[in-house]
């Protein structure tokens, strides 16, 4: 990664307000571009305004909950030695619920402008996927793109645009052939210079191809589908930040079949406006929509203006929501009981040591 200056790494108003003149002077801003298990990545400016790529280990914030766990896309502010100091309020933010039986967040990325949802023209498709993924990016206000690809192994792209369409008419839809630089100069529209845009999506569906294409270089491991299923194979296995030739930087996320929503009520209800609209409309305020008389979403779904596929996925999401967000508190209860226990015995083991 090359950069003459901040901004080429993603710099913006909303970071600099939030430092003074002092820590101008005292502190040194740097991007995080890669997470590993033990060590953070972080690319910056010294105090000479010289580029400089660092290796921060994870040890810093062993104490800290996830939630306050550096991410790629970060921004950490360093000392002069380059010790970390704190990480920047974050502009936007992409976390899911661990995945297995431990209740806990796994942040994916922050500071994230634009979200490329990229998903296949074959048996890949989900278009409840993709209300998933646009749920977690409303909850931060992230603008969306969906990026079908695969086209040139479809013989007919219309039932995938038809079907994001019905849906959600006003959100923008690029058709590319990930294989073929040249169809992907549509999608360097939605790449600014400073801006930055992930790609979202299960494995197989073309991300590493993508981002390979539009960087005119073979960095991302990429491999084929199985063709009995369209399912992919793991090529990304970490995260990683890419800067562009024209400006713009392309974070890559493995390929994620399974993205548990967490903390994301409000981005539920922005991604199902329509329904949550006629929901004020009921007879009932607590209404479930099921089988309750006067419930305007019921009338809908009868008159044929309303799809029974979008209220269930709704209503899946709102409860997957509401589970995991329960799971949560109670984790974070016990992590607060635990560390308060810890805190305790340790004050008990000094005192007697002041004693003897």
């Amino acid at each position: 990664m090359q950069i003459h200056n901040l901004f080429d790494l993603g710099w913006t108003h909303y970071f600099q307000s939030q430092l003074d003149l002092a820590s101008l002077e005292s502190q040194l801003p740097f991007r995080v571009v890669s997470v590993q298990r033990n060590l953070i990545d972080c690319v910056g400016l010294d105090r000479d305004y010289q580029q400089k790529h660092l290796h921060l280990s994870t040890y810093y914030w062993r104490d800290k909950p996830p939630e306050e766990h550096p991410t790629i896309g970060d921004w950490i502010l360093l000392k002069l030695d380059f010790q970390p100091l704190h990480i920047l309020e974050r502009k936007s933010l992409i976390k899911r619920r661990s995945a297995g039986r431990e209740s806990s967040i796994q942040l994916i990325a922050a500071n994230i402008d634009t979200l490329f949802i990229v998903t296949s023209c074959n048996a890949e498709f989900s278009i409840n996927r993709i209300e998933r993924y646009l749920s977690i990016a409303a909850e931060s206000s992230i603008h969306c793109v969906v990026v079908l690809t695969k086209v040139d192994l479809c013989a007919d792209t219309t039932p995938y645009l038809e079907a994001v369409s019905h849906s959600h008419p006003e959100l923008p839809v690029e058709l590319v052939n990930a294989t073929d630089a040249s169809t992907l100069s549509i999608l360097k529209n939605w790449i600014k210079p400073g801006q930055t845009v992930a790609l979202l999506g299960s494995s197989g569906v073309g991300k590493s191809t993508l981002i390979n294409g539009l960087k005119g270089s073979q960095e991302q491991t990429t491999a084929a589908i199985r063709e009995n299923d369209s399912k992919g194979r793991h090529t990304t296995t970490s995260r990683s930040l890419h800067d562009l030739p024209g400006g713009g930087l392309l974070l890559d996320t493995p390929g994620m079949r399974e993205l548990q929503i967490v903390d994301s009520e409000e981005g539920i209800k922005a991604t199902f406006a329509d329904i949550d609209i006629l929901a004020k409309k009921c007879r009932f305020k607590n209404c479930q929509h099921t089988t309750e008389p006067g419930c305007a979403i019921i009338e809908e779904i009868k008159a044929g203006r309303l799809e029974q596929r979008r209220l269930d996925n709704y209503h899946t999401l709102l409860s997957e929501q509401t589970r995991n967000n329960e799971s949560l508190a109670e984790r974070r209860s016990n992590d607060r009981a635990l560390g308060r226990f810890y805190k305790n015995t340790l004050k008990t083991v000094r005192k007697f040591k002041s004693r003897e």
